[in-house]
């Protein structure tokens, strides 16, 4: 899946939440915001979110979403945890969305975006350096088994 269809897919996520804000949202907005909170530049970088994950105590998570089978949900409240607080703020300013709702919205969406970007189990792009080069990979991978 490519950085659009992933963005795509992450807006219509939100849109289809249960939160009555963001479901009349348009999702080339989603898909704006999502690109500036989630990295930029035409990439995503689901790496260091991971690596994040996996430094907070959230690697079992982590490791659900990229590899196959379901993919273990996040709370809004935990997701502070994994995204900067300044840019949860940024992501709601941008979509004028309370923070509790860019939390929840975000919620929805990173495990899906982060599992269809992983078919195989990995993140491809620059995912080996964000998780500690080899040895940070393969203890990754062992929590995947």
């Amino acid at each position: 899946m490519n950085f659009n269809d992933l963005l795509q897919l992450g807006a219509s996520l939100i849109q289809g939440n249960s939160d009555e804000n963001t479901t009349g949202l348009a999702t080339n907005k989603i898909s704006n915001a999502l690109a500036d909170l989630l990295g930029g530049g035409g990439k995503l970088d689901f790496g260091t979110i991971v690596s994040t994950m996996q430094s907070s105590g959230l690697g079992d998570m982590a490791a659900s979403w990229l590899g196959k089978g379901n993919n273990m949900p996040i709370s809004a409240d935990s997701i502070a945890n994994v995204i900067s607080p300044d840019k949860i703020a940024a992501f709601a300013a941008q979509l004028g969305l309370p923070e509790s709702s860019a939390k929840t919205a975000i919620a929805d969406a990173l495990p899906r975006m982060i599992d269809q970007a992983s078919p195989d189990g990995s993140i491809l792009e620059s995912f080996l350096g964000k998780t500690g080069g080899v040895q940070g990979l393969l203890d990754l991978a062992g929590k995947l088994v």
